[in-house]
């Protein structure tokens, strides 16, 4: 009995055929491409960040590589404001400085406040204007929000932002491209308070003090419900290590730096790193 031979298996043989050496070519480029990949994955893990991962995009700081024993606090206004005379006391009284990162429609509400904050010595960071999702916003959006509140900020205090916060800590590669051209540093933090979860002070102090490393950028809201329960204990905690509390700008490196892919700001560049 002959045995039929189907169309298709006669035709993927032929093309097979004409093509096997293509074929093996890509595969033996694939092969050193992977084996490449490999080795410096293994013996230059830096260069293998910097080329193969999210660290070649344009990152905000979310913390510094620094052997100084300083942190920054920070705090971000876009609701309420009972609560900052207390915070601006308590910061008094332990001779700390700090950023505060204002919504437009914060500052429209309440500028005595954000001179009274000016005029304490605090740093004042944009939140942008409306606090929307920065990362849904043209470019132009970007930049009108963040001119906006700089203007309202330095009618008031004379001084404009030059650190950006972004609203729900929300951006995308085109939200810091925009921010750096229109000359800000892009600030995120490595610390949570979790206050605007309202758990209560100890969990609050907890969340903050469980581990204080050098470089750290600690997130508060100037009315959350524990704020000014918790804070004192909170910078007792962190002077008693013997940390310097400063503002943000006073943390983040000037001059030339790189942000690897966890969002650390480092000194120098990715190829000083990767030797």
């Amino acid at each position: 009995m002959r045995k039929l031979q189907s169309p298709f298996f006669s035709q993927a043989a032929d093309w097979l055929g004409r093509h096997l050496q293509t074929i093996t070519q890509a595969c033996l480029v694939l092969c050193l491409a992977l084996i490449s990949v490999a080795y410096i994955r293994l013996f230059n893990p830096t260069a293998f960040e910097s080329a193969f991962s999210p660290a070649s995009r344009p990152l905000p700081v979310y913390n510094v590589s620094t052997e100084e024993k300083k942190v920054a606090i920070s705090f971000d206004a876009a609701w309420g404001e009972e609560k900052t005379d207390e915070i601006l006391k308590i910061l008094e009284e332990h001779n700390v400085k700090t950023t505060f990162f204002l919504v437009g429609y914060w500052v429209d509400k309440y500028p005595e406040r954000v001179k009274q904050i000016y005029d304490a010595g605090h740093e004042i960071g944009n939140h942008s204007n409306t606090h929307p999702h920065m990362s849904e916003l043209s470019n132009e959006q970007i930049a009108q929000e963040l001119s906006t509140l700089s203007k309202k900020v330095e009618a008031i205090t004379g001084t404009a932002t030059t650190l950006f916060r972004p609203p729900y800590g929300d951006y995308d590669d085109q939200v810091v491209l925009q921010a750096r051209k229109d000359g800000y540093e892009v600030i995120q933090w490595n610390v949570d308070s979790l206050d605007w979860k309202n758990l209560g002070v100890d969990p609050m102090i907890k969340q903050v003090t469980k581990e204080i490393n050098p470089g750290d950028i600690i997130l508060f809201h100037n009315n959350s419900q524990y704020i000014t329960q918790a804070l004192p204990t909170i910078l007792d905690y962190i002077q008693s290590q013997g940390y310097e509390i400063v503002p943000v700008s006073q943390l983040v490196l000037k001059g030339e730096y790189w942000i690897d892919h966890t969002g650390c700001q480092h000194a120098g560049n990715a190829g000083d790193a990767n030797g």
